[in-house]
């Protein structure tokens, strides 16, 4: 599991002041960053190696809301890696307060030619680091 802290700016909440329902796939994707750099995978050495991971699902549950200048907790592991896809839990706490849940699907292609490939073998040791 992989876990960052992110203190909520003023930029992510809406006029209700709480953070915009959108954010947290952004949230999803800094938690995504760093798993992989985890895993000695990052985006960027994934790309010079050829490969890409785009969603192709996004699914959040909403709990409660973060507000302005709240210190969150986004937590993520690799749930699952089946043929060509990728299942990526996310988790955001304020302190120990689950406010959202949910996961991404991803799925490996080889950037050349657009097709679907296997999973590269760091994210494969991301599961098993779980």
């Amino acid at each position: 599991m992989t876990s960052i802290e992110y203190r909520v700016p003023y930029a992510d909440t809406d006029q209700m002041k709480v953070v915009y329902y959108a954010n947290y796939f952004v949230y999803f994707e800094r938690l995504r960053n760093e798993l992989l750099r985890d895993s000695e995978c990052t985006y960027y050495q994934m790309e010079e190696n050829g490969f890409a991971l785009p969603v192709i699902e996004a699914v959040c549950h909403y709990k409660s809301s973060a507000k302005y200048d709240d210190l969150l907790t986004i937590s993520g592991w690799v749930s699952e890696v089946k043929g060509v896809r990728v299942t990526i839990q996310c988790e955001v706490r304020r302190g120990e307060e689950l406010l959202v849940s949910g996961h991404t699907i991803h799925a490996c292609i080889d950037i050349k030619t657009g097709k679907p490939c296997r999973v590269p073998g760091c994210l494969l040791s991301a599961v098993e680091k779980r």
